[in-house]
């Protein structure tokens, strides 16, 4: 009897302690599938296509975001009897089973959803946003370029960029798709709130260099003469006439008189020749972030009087010198683009203008501008030039300076002929700033000499020699900057 008593004992604590790791496994795996609902009812992405509610669980005013066009399924728990729609024009709602509602967007807009069970009372309220479905926008984003982490969502009709980009150029290109998806290319419906990475700088350097080579010659004889006759005298005088070097007035002339009585003659010969070589060197740099403009200009200002009310004379100020205007954009595979400015302007008396005792003078200016695109290092010529002038006149009496050899003598010959080189060069760098202790300064080297090798020498600055003062860094050329 003990026996067997003991033995049911033991049987119905089997079958309690049964009950309740079942009953905890049913109300663990009820949490589990709540939580799972309650996990699955907040969207992954803007547009969700499923959303589970959960039994019990407490769904209001969530906000829910459905595709112009689109549709999002949403599966309760318990059974469904009724659906309202604020704004059906906005978007739908169809019960299609017990448990199971089917959202419609139907045009970009607000409305809300409420639904009903059997009892009247309220499962659940959505606050509804239909936009235009940017799920494509951002797979197509991710897909060409994929070095960027790049989300669009839409607000009343318009795109909202957002995430982070490695370059500029990449958060411009998804900007462009962008303009695309909204319609027309409409660039106004995109708003751009990618994060740059560390925004690229970019060091430009720009090579001017011209050679200009020039040759003039004049030769000419000027000879007057008076021959008396009695009371009568004839005269004669042959002036040069220079017309294409008309501003020169320095030529070398030798000449010579002959007089007796009344008849008197006097020769000139003016000669000239003149080889002229301009060379001329500009190498301007700087640097600046991707996508912001910078200038330089390393010259002067001269002043120009202009004429005011009441016959007074204000002055204004024209630059001149070496000037570099540039903006620069980093774009994908470490390409640049640039869009430079150069100028080198010099004063120069050719175009002078000269007005009583005050003379303006004329700017000679080589400018050049243009948008490229090329590689960091890579050189580019952005502009050239071959320029040359020839010209030559010849004045003289007509009929004698016709004649063989002694026509020489009754005419003159103005020469000139003008060669010009130029070419503009163009290397951009990606940049990074480094310590100064890596950078040499142009001056670092340049010290005083001694009272004994100024006086007895000649010496301007100190001169290294040997090892115990050698220089620091290393000079590439004659002049120029030290990077190390």
């Amino acid at each position: 009897m003990t026996i067997e008593y003991s033995k049911h004992v033991r049987s119905f604590k089997q079958v309690v302690q049964r009950a309740l790791f079942g009953a905890a496994v049913l109300a663990f795996a009820g949490i589990g599938l709540s939580v799972t609902a309650s996990t699955q009812s907040v969207a992954s992405d803007n547009f969700p296509t499923q959303i589970h509610v959960a039994a019990g669980e407490t769904v209001k005013g969530r906000i829910l975001t459905v595709g112009k066009g689109r549709s999002v399924v949403i599966n309760f728990a318990e059974q469904i009897a009724d659906v309202m729609v604020s704004n059906p024009a906005v978007a739908d709602a169809i019960v299609k089973t017990q448990r199971r509602v089917v959202v419609i967007g139907n045009d970009a807009g607000q409305a809300n959803l409420v639904l009903f069970g059997r009892s009247g009372r309220e499962l659940a309220s959505f606050n509804l946003r239909v936009e235009p479905d940017t799920s494509d926008l951002t797979a197509l984003i991710r897909r060409v370029l994929p070095r960027t982490n790049i989300m669009a969502e839409a607000l009343n009709g318009s795109i909202i960029l957002t995430g982070t980009s490695s370059n500029t150029a990449d958060a411009q290109k998804a900007a462009d798709v962008a303009a695309q998806f909204a319609g027309g290319g409409d660039a106004a419906k995109v708003l751009n709130m990618v994060t740059v990475e560390g925004s690229d700088q970019v060091h430009l350097k720009v090579t001017v260099a011209e050679v200009e080579r020039s040759l003039i010659k004049q030769l000419g004889v000027e000879m007057g003469a008076s021959i008396g006759i009695g009371q009568h005298a004839i005269k004669f005088n042959n002036n040069n006439s220079f017309n294409v070097n008309s501003s020169i007035v320095d030529q070398a002339a030798i000449g010579s008189s002959f007089a007796t009585g009344a008849t008197s003659v006097t020769t000139n010969i003016e000669a000239l020749q003149r080889d002229g070589l301009v060379r001329t060197l500009a190498e301007p740099t700087l640097t600046a972030i991707s996508g912001e403009n910078a200038s330089f200009l390393a010259g002067g200002e001269f002043p120009i009087p202009v004429s005011a009310t009441d016959g007074e004379i204000s002055v204004e100020y024209k630059k001149f010198g070496v000037g570099l205007d540039f903006t620069p954009i980093v774009q994908s595979g470490g390409r640049i683009s640039l869009r430079v400015k150069t100028e080198v302007s010099e004063l120069s008396n050719d175009g002078a203008v000269t007005s009583g005792s005050i003379t303006l003078s004329a700017l000679k200016v080589r400018r050049a501008e243009s948008t490229i695109e090329l590689p960091s290092g890579g050189t580019l010529v952005m502009a050239g030039l071959l320029k040359e002038s020839y010209r030559q006149s010849l004045n003289g009496v007509p009929g004698l300076m016709q004649i063989p050899i002694l026509g020489a003598l009754f005419k003159s010959r103005d020469f000139l002929r003008q060669q010009t080189e130029l070419v503009i060069f163009v290397t951009p760098y990606t940049v990074k700033p480094v310590a100064a202790s890596k950078l040499v300064r142009p001056d670092k080297n340049l010290q005083p000499p001694s009272d004994a090798s100024a006086i007895f020498l000649n010496r301007l600055n100190k001169i290294f020699r040997g090892s115990s003062n050698a220089v620091a860094g290393t000079y590439h050329g004659d002049v120029g900057f030290i990077y190390k």
